[in-house]
């Protein structure tokens, strides 16, 4: 297995009540590096101690020794562990993915990067323990992370502590705990559900048909979560949000949230205070499912995703990192359009945000570019979009920005209100965007890009920077506070609109 560094690692275990349990930890040559004592507790007759701070490395043996008997384990290596967790996107195993037997070929190349799957559990208390496990520590074999169709070994898991093995050079251990169709409030304690005023009991949620797992309310919490929060962790990786898609969508800019808040104060204390309390958590934001999708769920919740500010980390996520995917669809994957095959890039992705955000490297740009401001030349019948980065410009998609004119401009013959109309790309030039606001809509009241559940083909959105990264999904949908289509002029018969202030950083 692999230990956290350099926090103190909590191991844990059974005894007999009342009585005192030696821990050992020893070298290679059998040489005891350190030594601890715990008590039985009872009636849990569990017992539990804190590892003094390691060093990257090992192998390493540990003994837990009651009287006469002791258990040991052995190749234990000293690192990081990330927790892995979500639906089916997340438990679709290295098998599923593209290039599978090339990827499966290459773990013997990785004994260093060492797995753990959770089994699905679901419990309607709090658990102590797992119920079931699937893998227990190993070192990664094609068998073992190719074990079969959504069970184990997660890819994106697996992806992820490869990538980050490959900049860190030292043991990186994973704990898989997915299960497909399921949605947050499973995942969710009682005290995160209660945060944003959902009810808390089992028959709060009414069965979905698009959703194969649990559905009732902090199951999965109790089952999978909780009895691993005595581990010391370095980051959690988070895949899921399709089964919000199509159950309590618009809360989850609350629920998302309150669930990282509650999970890094659960890990903190259940660690004894070793896993950081602003834990890293990184997230993939949602790929795509329909071509042609009536409504803008996976678009809404894309931006729920990010608490409805565009990027993080941001003020109501702090310490986050996400992963865009809405340019890795898979209209002909064997599993679904839902369960896209190419989760290479969603980890690589992913990793960048980790090397970033969780460990601090500077200059590491982690994610694609995003507006900073927006200028309307009403003469000109134009929108000047400035972005964060240099742009590199795909697509010029009719469709990939929107503007939503208020209602005294609609055209002649149109609804009102007119709703969300095509701005067109006219000119990329450096860092800003030229979009013409076609026939009458020369007032804008909202501008949103990339709103849609299919928004683009493979790796073909309109926006990237130039280190291929794409730029996420926004909308804008009012004026800031205070301001009308009227607005103060700026020289040239520009009008300025100002992106809500948490849009501009990409600070951590």
């Amino acid at each position: 297995m692999v230990l956290q560094e350099p926090a103190g690692a909590v191991v844990w275990g059974y005894g007999e009540p009342g009585a005192a349990v030696t821990v050992a930890l020893s070298g290679d040559g059998g040489l005891i590096v350190m030594k601890k004592t715990a008590r039985v507790k009872g009636p849990s007759a569990t017992w539990t101690t804190v590892l003094d701070p390691m060093h990257q490395g090992g192998p390493y043996a540990l003994t837990a020794g009651q009287g006469s008997e002791n258990v040991t384990l052995r190749d234990i290596y000293f690192g990081d562990v990330w927790l892995c967790s979500g639906q089916s996107n997340m438990a679709m195993t290295v098998l599923q993915i593209a290039n599978a037997s090339r990827e499966l070929a290459a773990a013997a190349r990785y004994p260093y990067v060492r797995v753990f799957a959770a089994a699905p559990a679901r419990s309607d208390v709090e658990l102590e323990d797992l119920e079931r496990i699937d893998l227990p520590w190993s070192i990664p074999t094609a068998e073992n992370l190719g074990h079969g169709n959504f069970t184990y070994f997660s890819a994106v898991c697996w992806l992820l502590g490869r990538y980050l093995y490959e900049a860190l050079r030292y043991p990186v251990g994973l704990v898989e705990a997915a299960w497909g169709g399921t949605p947050i409030e499973a995942w969710s304690s009682r005290r995160a559900l209660r945060a944003c005023g959902l009810p808390e009991d089992a028959g709060s949620i009414s069965p979905r048909r698009h959703l194969s797992g649990p559905q009732t309310p902090s199951v999965l919490w109790n089952a999978m979560i909780h009895p691993l929060l005595n581990m010391t962790l370095r980051g959690v990786a988070w895949y899921q949000g399709e089964a919000n898609a199509f159950l309590h969508t618009d809360r989850y800019n609350c629920t998302f949230p309150a669930l990282i808040a509650d999970w890094r104060r659960a890990f903190h204390a259940g660690s004894a205070g070793q896993t950081e309390p602003l834990l890293p958590f990184g997230f993939v934001q949602l790929s795509t499912y329909r071509r042609q999708s009536p409504d803008d769920s996976f678009a809404r919740l894309r931006w729920h995703q990010t608490a409805d500010l565009g990027i993080v980390p941001n003020a109501r996520m702090p310490g986050t990192f996400m992963a865009v995917a809405m340019d890795l669809c898979d209209e002909s994957s064997p599993y679904g359009s839902i369960h896209p095959r190419d989760k290479q890039n969603v980890a690589r992705r992913l990793h960048l945000g980790a090397r970033a955000v969780a460990y601090g490297e500077k200059d590491l740009v982690f994610q694609g570019p995003y507006p900073t401001r927006a200028v309307l030349e009403v003469t000109r019948g134009l929108l000047n979009v400035t972005y964060s980065q240099e742009l590199v410009c795909r697509r010029r998609d009719t469709r990939a920005f929107e503007v939503s004119p208020p209602p005294q401009v609609c055209c002649s013959g149109q609804p009102s209100p007119c709703g969300w109309l095509p701005a067109p790309v006219v000119a990329v030039e450096s860092r800003t965007v030229t979009l013409a606001l076609v026939g009458c809509e020369t007032l804008v009241l909202g501008l949103r890009y990339a709103w849609a559940e299919w928004p683009c083909e493979y790796e073909s959105c309109a926006l990237y920077n130039t280190w291929g990264l794409p730029a996420p999904p926004f909308l804008l949908d009012s004026l800031p506070a205070g301001e009308t289509p009227g607005r103060s002029e700026t020289a040239g018969g520009r009008e300025l609109l100002l992106l809500p202030g948490s849009w501009f950083s990409q600070g951590i």
